[in-house]
């Protein structure tokens, strides 16, 4: 930049130079602009219709509005023809694809889940060892959150691969603990015993929508095998209520092992 009456900025004149930099300014606002008014409306129709309101929908409504607007750009502010980009871009694309071949992969694996409503954030699965609730489907992966609180990601494309369950309200909030009886109990008496101490050692925990139930499933060299099933609230754990349990029932006389 100079100080004669020829002066130019970046090799443009004045004039121009600021004409240049007001369309982009104008453009750059008027996209973001536009993002937050369209990701908002996407939000809002996405929740009022059966596709499931996850960020990789999101992501490709913000994606399209930015390539237009840097499309819109090209030829008054940098002077490049759009097809040209295009083009260029076009070539440069199948290069780049052989080395994001996992991220194409994701990208394509999530959108076929999700646009055929096999799976949606809100939806509770089993993947492999992995159960929890679905909290957002991305580029790239699928975010579980265990009942733990645990967060566990797995990449689209190997959940398109592998087999998942959909767990119902009673798989959710069941907890299973496992009990050896003596062969000469009285087993109706061990199990309604059972489920008294249940209802009070675990009163505020369990979800009474579903009975404390007590099922005896074999008998082994040491015992009956029986498994309480415990139903609890969302905002409890497991694992602490199967050691509450466990705690009330130790060394009562019809356990297996205890001597009488």
């Amino acid at each position: 930049m100079t100080s004669d009456t020829g002066q130019t900025i970046l090799g443009l004149a004045p004039a121009d130079f600021l004409y240049r930099a007001v369309f982009l300014a104008t453009v750059f606002l008027a996209a973001l602009v536009l993002e937050h008014v369209i990701v908002r409306v996407s939000r809002r129709a996405l929740n009022a219709s059966r596709i499931p309101s996850a960020s990789i929908f999101i992501n490709i409504v913000r994606s399209v509005i930015w390539v237009f607007a840097v499309l819109s750009v090209l030829q008054p502010v940098f002077g490049i023809q759009p097809t040209a980009f295009v083009t260029a871009l076009g070539v440069t694309s199948i290069a780049l694809s052989f080395g994001l071949q996992d991220t194409i992969s994701n990208l394509v694996g999530g959108l076929g889940l999700m646009l055929a409503g096999v799976i949606k954030p809100g939806d509770h699965v089993t993947i492999g060892d992995i159960s929890g609730e679905v909290i957002d489907m991305n580029w790239r992966s699928t975010i579980v959150r265990e009942r733990t609180g645990r967060v566990q990601i797995i990449p689209n494309s190997v959940l398109n691969k592998t087999a998942f369950t959909h767990r119902t309200r009673w798989a959710i909030t069941n907890v299973d603990v496992p009990v050896i009886v003596k062969p000469q109990a009285n087993l109706e008496e061990v199990a309604n015993e059972i489920v008294e101490m249940a209802k009070v050692t675990l009163e505020h925990d369990l979800d009474l929508t579903f009975p404390v139930e007590v099922r005896f499933e074999s008998i082994t060299n040491v015992g009956v095998q029986a498994i309480v099933h415990l139903h609890i609230r969302d905002d409890v754990q497991a694992e602490p209520v199967a050691d509450r349990l466990v705690r009330a029932i130790a060394g009562r006389p019809w356990l297996a092992g205890v001597e009488d």
